[in-house]
C-alpha cells in the first residue's frame, strides 16, 4: 500500500466524522456561527501540529507564488465551509453530502486542464458512474427535505448552498495541489486556516449571529469542538497525501468519506435511505475507485 493512499483513507475517515459531529453540533446554532467556532478550533489544532513537527521555521522560506495560492485556497475553503454548513443546516446529511462530494468530478476536470494530470478512458468512465450515482442519491423528485427542526425547507435553498460548497471545494483542492508542493503540509494547513478564520467571523458579524454565542449550549460546544478537531486531522492527512500523490487520485479516495458518512448518518442520526439511494451510493463508490485502481 502506497503512503499517499493511506493518508487519503485517513483523511476520508476524519472527514466523515466531521460531517456527523457538525450536523449534531449545529442543531441549535446558527450555521455561520458554528462554522466560525469550528474554524478557531481547527486553527489551534493546526498550529499545535506545526509546533509538534517543528515546521514553523519554514514560514520564512515561503515564496510569493505560494503565498498567493495559500490565500486563494483559504478563501475557497472558507466559502466552501460556509456554504456546506448552511446546506447541512437546511437539509439532510444523505442529500447534502452527495452534492458536496460531487466536487470530485470538477476537481478531476480542473486537474486535467490546469495541472496537466492524465485523464484516460477509465477515469472518464469513473466520472460518469460518479455523476449517475450522485443523481440517484439526490431523489429530488420526492419532495421537500426536512431540516433538523422537523420543518420542511425549500429544495432550492439547501441545493444551492450545497452546489456552491462543491465548487469552492474543487478550487480548494486545485489551489492546494499547486501551492503545497513548496511547503510542509502541516505548515500549509495552519497558515491556510489563518485565512479562513477572519472570513468566517466577518460572515458572523455581517448576519449578526455573534449575539447568539452566549446561548450556545454545552452539547453544541462539545460537538463543534470535536468536529473542528476531526476537520484538522482530515486536512493534515489530505495535504500530506497531496504532497506525494496526484490530485486526480488523492481527491477521489478522500471523497469516499461519503460511504462512511452515510453509514454514520444512519447509525447516529437515524436517517433512512431508499433502494435508489443505496444503488446511487454503490455507483458513486465504484466510479470513485475505478480510476484509482485501473486508471
Amino acid at each position: 500500500m502506497e503512503l499517499w493512499f493511506l493518508y487519503a483513507v485517513l483523511a476520508a475517515i476524519f472527514a466523515a466524522m466531521t460531517t456527523i459531529l457538525a450536523k449534531i453540533g449545529i442543531a441549535n446554532v446558527d450555521s455561520h456561527l458554528a462554522t466560525a467556532i469550528r474554524t478557531v478550533v481547527v486553527l489551534v489544532f493546526a498550529w499545535i501540529m506545526v509546533l509538534v513537527a517543528s515546521s514553523q521555521d519554514g514560514i520564512w522560506y515561503i515564496q510569493g507564488r505560494t503565498w498567493v495560492f495559500i490565500l486563494l485556497s483559504g478563501l475557497c475553503t472558507g466559502g466552501s465551509w460556509l456554504c456546506f454548513f448552511r446546506a447541512l443546516k437546511l437539509g439532510n446529511v444523505s442529500k447534502v453530502v452527495p452534492i458536496d462530494k460531487s466536487s470530485t468530478i470538477l476537481t478531476m476536470i480542473l486537474a486535467f486542464i490546469f495541472l496537466s494530470e492524465p485523464v484516460g478512458l477509465i477515469t472518464v468512465v469513473g466520472m460518469i458512474f460518479m455523476a449517475i450515482g450522485t443523481w440517484l442519491m439526490l431523489e429530488l423528485k420526492k419532495g421537500d427535505i426536512k431540516d433538523n427542526t422537523g420543518k420542511k425547507s425549500s429544495k432550492k435553498s439547501w441545493l444551492f448552498f450545497a452546489v456552491l460548497a462543491a465548487v469552492f471545494a474543487s478550487l480548494t483542492a486545485i489551489f492546494g495541489r499547486i501551492g503545497v508542493a513548496d511547503i510542509e503540509a502541516n505548515l500549509w494547513t495552519a497558515i491556510r486556516t489563518v485565512v479562513v478564520v477572519p472570513l468566517s467571523w466577518i460572515m458572523v458579524f455581517m448576519v449578526g449571529s455573534q449575539k447568539q454565542i452566549k446561548n450556545v449550549d454545552r452539547k453544541s460546544w462539545i460537538f463543534l469542538i470535536l468536529s473542528g478537531v476531526a476537520t484538522g486531522s482530515s486536512w493534515l492527512f489530505f495535504y500530506h497525501a497531496l504532497q506525494i500523490g496526484n490530485a486526480s487520485s488523492v481527491v477521489p479516495i478522500d471523497k469516499l468519506s461519503i460511504v462512511l458518512t452515510m453509514g454514520f448518518a444512519r447509525l447516529f442520526l437515524a436517517e433512512r435511505f431508499s433502494k435508489q439511494s443505496l444503488i446511487g451510493l454503490g455507483l458513486l463508490a465504484f466510479g470513485t475507485l475505478l480510476p484509482v485502481f485501473l486508471g
